[in-house]
Protein backbone atom coordinates (compact mmCIF):
# COMPACT_ATOMS: atom_id res chain seq x y z
CA UNK A 1 0.00 0.00 0.00
CA UNK A 2 0.68 4.02 -0.99
CA UNK A 3 0.89 6.35 1.74
CA UNK A 4 -0.10 9.96 0.15
CA UNK A 5 0.32 13.11 1.98
CA UNK A 6 -1.44 16.10 0.93
CA UNK A 7 -0.36 19.87 1.64
CA UNK A 8 -1.10 23.17 0.21
CA UNK A 9 -4.89 23.58 0.99
CA UNK A 10 -6.35 26.92 2.33
CA UNK A 11 -8.89 29.88 1.82
CA UNK A 12 -8.48 32.08 -1.66
CA UNK A 13 -10.59 34.89 -2.96
CA UNK A 14 -11.68 33.76 -6.71
CA UNK A 15 -9.43 35.05 -9.20
CA UNK A 16 -6.47 33.15 -6.75
CA UNK A 17 -4.16 30.73 -6.86
CA UNK A 18 -3.07 27.52 -4.46
CA UNK A 19 -0.45 25.26 -5.17
CA UNK A 20 -1.59 21.34 -4.01
CA UNK A 21 1.61 18.96 -3.42
CA UNK A 22 0.64 15.40 -2.80
CA UNK A 23 4.04 12.92 -0.94
CA UNK A 24 3.75 9.51 -1.89
CA UNK A 25 5.98 6.57 0.39
CA UNK A 26 6.25 3.14 -0.47
CA UNK A 27 6.22 1.39 -3.62
CA UNK A 28 6.28 3.49 -6.39
CA UNK A 29 5.96 2.69 -10.02
CA UNK A 30 6.79 5.64 -12.08
CA UNK A 31 4.39 4.27 -14.70
CA UNK A 32 1.17 4.26 -12.28
CA UNK A 33 -1.08 7.20 -12.39
CA UNK A 34 -0.99 10.04 -9.83
CA UNK A 35 -3.37 13.03 -9.30
CA UNK A 36 -6.41 14.87 -8.05
CA UNK A 37 -9.91 14.48 -7.30
CA UNK A 38 -12.08 16.12 -5.21
CA UNK A 39 -15.80 16.37 -3.70
CA UNK A 40 -18.08 18.82 -2.78
CA UNK A 41 -20.85 17.90 -0.03
CA UNK A 42 -23.53 15.86 -1.76
CA UNK A 43 -21.80 15.03 -4.80
CA UNK A 44 -19.36 12.32 -5.51
CA UNK A 45 -15.61 12.70 -5.64
CA UNK A 46 -14.77 13.72 -8.91
CA UNK A 47 -11.72 13.78 -11.14
CA UNK A 48 -9.45 16.74 -11.51
CA UNK A 49 -6.40 16.08 -13.50
CA UNK A 50 -3.82 13.10 -13.06
CA UNK A 51 -0.82 12.39 -14.55
CA UNK A 52 0.97 8.78 -15.87
CA UNK A 53 3.99 8.36 -18.08
CA UNK A 54 4.20 11.82 -18.58
CA UNK A 55 0.68 11.98 -20.45
CA UNK A 56 -2.27 14.32 -18.19
CA UNK A 57 -5.78 14.16 -18.22
CA UNK A 58 -7.85 17.24 -16.39
CA UNK A 59 -11.51 17.58 -16.43
CA UNK A 60 -12.95 20.11 -18.19
CA UNK A 61 -14.23 22.61 -15.79
CA UNK A 62 -10.13 23.42 -15.47
CA UNK A 63 -8.67 23.05 -18.21
CA UNK A 64 -6.53 25.85 -19.22
CA UNK A 65 -6.24 26.89 -15.51
CA UNK A 66 -5.20 23.84 -13.24
CA UNK A 67 -1.77 22.60 -14.16
CA UNK A 68 -0.82 18.78 -12.51
CA UNK A 69 3.24 18.11 -12.58
CA UNK A 70 5.01 15.24 -10.87
CA UNK A 71 8.35 14.84 -9.30
CA UNK A 72 9.41 11.08 -9.25
CA UNK A 73 12.43 11.31 -7.48
CA UNK A 74 10.68 13.01 -4.93
CA UNK A 75 7.44 10.84 -5.88
CA UNK A 76 5.66 13.95 -5.61
CA UNK A 77 2.43 15.55 -7.51
CA UNK A 78 1.63 18.85 -7.74
CA UNK A 79 -1.62 20.54 -8.55
CA UNK A 80 -1.20 24.45 -9.20
CA UNK A 81 -4.64 25.99 -9.89
CA UNK A 82 -5.17 29.61 -11.39
CA UNK A 83 -7.68 31.86 -11.42
CA UNK A 84 -9.63 29.63 -8.97
CA UNK A 85 -13.70 30.19 -9.06
CA UNK A 86 -16.30 29.48 -6.10
CA UNK A 87 -16.83 26.37 -7.66
CA UNK A 88 -13.68 25.17 -7.31
CA UNK A 89 -14.49 25.01 -3.40
CA UNK A 90 -13.53 21.06 -2.63
CA UNK A 91 -12.07 19.01 -0.44
CA UNK A 92 -9.11 17.49 -2.79
CA UNK A 93 -8.00 14.13 -2.44
CA UNK A 94 -4.52 12.55 -3.90
CA UNK A 95 -4.46 9.58 -5.73
CA UNK A 96 -2.52 6.42 -6.69
CA UNK A 97 -3.41 3.98 -8.90
CA UNK A 98 -2.38 1.66 -12.48
CA UNK A 99 -5.20 4.62 -14.40
CA UNK A 100 -6.60 7.33 -13.72
CA UNK A 101 -10.05 5.79 -13.33
CA UNK A 102 -9.05 2.90 -10.94
CA UNK A 103 -7.24 5.18 -8.25
CA UNK A 104 -5.94 2.24 -5.49
CA UNK A 105 -4.61 4.47 -2.66
CA UNK A 106 -6.08 7.82 -1.68
CA UNK A 107 -4.99 10.90 0.93
CA UNK A 108 -6.70 11.96 3.47
CA UNK A 109 -8.00 15.01 2.00
CA UNK A 110 -7.11 18.99 1.91
CA UNK A 111 -9.44 22.03 1.88
CA UNK A 112 -9.88 24.57 -0.64
CA UNK A 113 -12.53 27.14 -0.45
CA UNK A 114 -12.72 30.06 -2.68
CA UNK A 115 -14.79 33.00 -1.46
CA UNK A 116 -14.68 36.60 -0.98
Amino acid sequence: QVQLVESGGGLVQPGGSLRLSCAASGSIFNMYAMGWYRRTPGKQRELVATISGGRTKYADSVKGRFSISRDNAKSTVYLQMNSLKPEDTAVYYCMYGSTWYAPRDWGQGTQVTVSS
